[in-house]
């Protein structure tokens, strides 16, 4: 089998589960996707990378638009979810998603992490470390002490209803894992959503 990988994804970020891919079987393609980091390679999209290799040209952004109707996006923490769905990135994330829907394309968000987040039921109870930070100030008195580095950072439940929104606006779909379950899942989600696989998608979700 082979997978398609975003050619926007920073080198050497991904190794981990790159390399549990390969070892799955799975040979692996970077070239610019317009939705998703990963693809699965079937007839469709097979079709277009044979027809531009051909040519003798470079795929480009679009040229898959169309061809395929599964990819997954990840996230290698829930702070760069954050950032994607409630802070500065949000409009180019939510742009991503509604060129998804329209194009018929199921989007599944893989959200890797380290903060035992399961499911999106976990995450209501999540405690943003960020929450607790502190750094040293001085007050006008001179005095020097401790204060909190981002109080109003955002919450576990705050990102959790947000994401719950995203779903039913654009029928995007979150899931969350350990880092070294990441390529294994991508596997999995890529295979149910081309029909080759039973694979029981809402258990890890909520």
């Amino acid at each position: 089998m082979k997978i398609l990988i975003d050619k926007g994804q920073q080198a050497h970020k991904h190794d981990l589960k790159h390399d549990c891919l390969k070892a799955l079987g799975a040979e692996l393609q970077i070239v610019p996707l317009p939705v998703g980091d990963y693809v699965l390679v079937d007839d469709r999209v097979a079709d277009v990378l044979k027809r531009k290799e051909a040519r003798g040209i470079p795929i480009k952004k679009m040229d898959l638009s169309g061809s395929y109707t599964v990819s997954v996006d990840t996230k290698r923490d829930i702070q760069e979810a954050i950032g994607n769905i409630c802070g500065k990135q949000h409009d180019r994330f939510r742009d991503e998603c509604i060129l998804a829907m329209n194009n018929g394309i199921t989007l599944y968000v893989l959200v890797e992490n380290e903060d035992g987040i399961s499911c999106l039921s976990d995450l209501y109870a999540w405690e943003n470390p960020r929450r607790r930070m502190q750094k040293w100030t001085t007050t006008p008195s001179g005095e020097r002490r401790k204060v909190l580095l981002s109080p109003n950072a955002t919450k576990g439940e705050t990102l959790a209803k947000a994401i719950e929104t995203m779903e039913q606006k654009y029928g995007v779909k979150f899931l969350f894992c350990k880092p070294e379950e990441a390529g294994a899942m991508i596997l999995k989600l890529l295979e149910v959503g081309n029909g080759r696989k039973t694979y029981d998608v809402k258990k890890n979700h909520r």
